[in-house]
């Protein structure tokens, strides 16, 4: 089994990338507010990176399978900064997407293991559905 050790910088970068979705969906909720979506975005970059590392955080964006995911969230994040959170925000969320995607069967399968929730992944359509993806996803 993999241990994964909890020190001091990863608990802040926990923290801070906490803070930073909070910061988004705070921004998402008072109509596109580009303070808070700048402050989010930037939390959330800066906790990803302390939680797994400068170098892990680079090579994560940099791979080539996620050249298109990083270049439309990097362009959202600076259409934020600027000033066009709407515009910024859709292409940030499709980079989010592209980036992370490789990720969904394994918070598929953690979310069905939660109590309550669980019992909705559980059922048939969801799970033929969640299955079909899988299908879908070639790795790299």
């Amino acid at each position: 089994m993999v241990s994964f050790e909890m020190n001091d910088r990863k608990k802040i970068g926990l923290g801070l990338t906490g803070f930073g979705v909070l910061f988004s969906f705070l921004g998402i909720i008072f109509l596109f507010d580009k303070g808070l979506l700048a402050m989010g975005n930037i939390l959330f970059l800066s906790g990803v990176m302390l939680t797994i590392g400068l170098k892990s955080t680079m090579q994560f964006f940099m791979k080539r399978q996620n050249y298109k995911g990083t270049i439309s969230f990097s362009v959202g994040f600076f259409l934020v900064l600027i000033g066009w959170p709407l515009m910024g925000m859709i292409l940030e969320a499709y980079g989010f997407i592209v980036l992370f995607s490789g990720f969904w069967p394994t918070l598929a399968v953690f979310l069905q293991r939660i109590p309550i929730l669980g019992w909705l992944f559980q059922q048939p359509f969801m799970t033929s559905f969640l299955d079909r993806y899988r299908s879908k996803r070639v790795p790299v």
